[in-house]
């Protein structure tokens, strides 16, 4: 059986990784991985506190591997914290660290770079299916997530913390990815197959940073 770390957004898509891992009876998903900015406490880019970080792995049943980085984060440093994670999951005898990614190649490939000699297989469960499809399949299959992070110049700022669901995809501009694949906006997950219960959730501040507009979830 292969031992899979699975790279952990506390996203739809991660979730939607795990789900799809878990039902294939040649893998054992062993834990978590995620960055945190350890300025804020938070996932970077999605914003997702701690506290609600930690809800989710409890309700996955999986323990966090959690990366501080420093803010600001230079690519190097980021590349040495990466470098430390591989060499403990080698130790803990993982064989894999699956992601999220759904069709940017460039972001594959530094992945699939990220792990070239360190014995660690890239996995990508999601790779290509498209994501009209994808995100409905989500939707109906009982995942449940907000979104908490929204690209200004992409989409407007009135959909953070909206609900991912079948209304908003009927919303969303034409140009704008149904899966948000190109940054036009991050989730939070708090419910879902993955999940053992739903998390309770609720929205607080919402903020404008630098053309990112971020829901707070508590």
């Amino acid at each position: 059986m292969k031992r899979v770390l699975l790279s952990w957004s506390s996203g739809k898509d991660s979730a939607w990784a795990l789900h799809l891992l878990r039902r294939d009876p040649e893998v054992e998903v062993c834990g978590l991985l995620t960055t945190l900015n350890a300025e804020f406490d938070r996932v970077a880019m999605h914003g997702t506190r701690r506290s609600v970080l930690e809800a989710q792995a409890r309700a996955a049943e999986l323990p966090l591997w959690i990366v501080p980085l420093p803010w600001p984060c230079s690519n190097e440093i980021y590349e040495q914290r990466m470098a430390e994670v591989c060499k403990r999951a080698i130790e803990e005898r993982i064989d894999a660290i699956a992601f999220g990614d759904l069709f940017l190649p460039d972001v594959r490939a530094y992945r699939e770079n990220q792990l070239k000699n360190t014995g660690l297989e890239p996995l990508f469960p999601l790779w290509q299916i498209p994501t009209d499809e994808l995100a409905s399949e989500m939707i109906a299959g009982g995942l449940r997530a907000r979104l908490s992070c929204v690209d200004t110049k992409q989409l407007p700022a009135e959909f953070a913390g909206r609900e991912f669901d079948s209304s908003l995809l009927s919303d969303l501009p034409r140009e704008v990815d149904p899966c948000g694949e190109r940054g036009e906006f991050h989730t939070c997950v708090y419910a879902g197959p993955m999940f053992t219960a739903t998390l309770p959730i609720a929205t607080g501040e919402i903020v404008d940073r630098d053309g990112f507009v971020f829901a707070d979830f508590q």
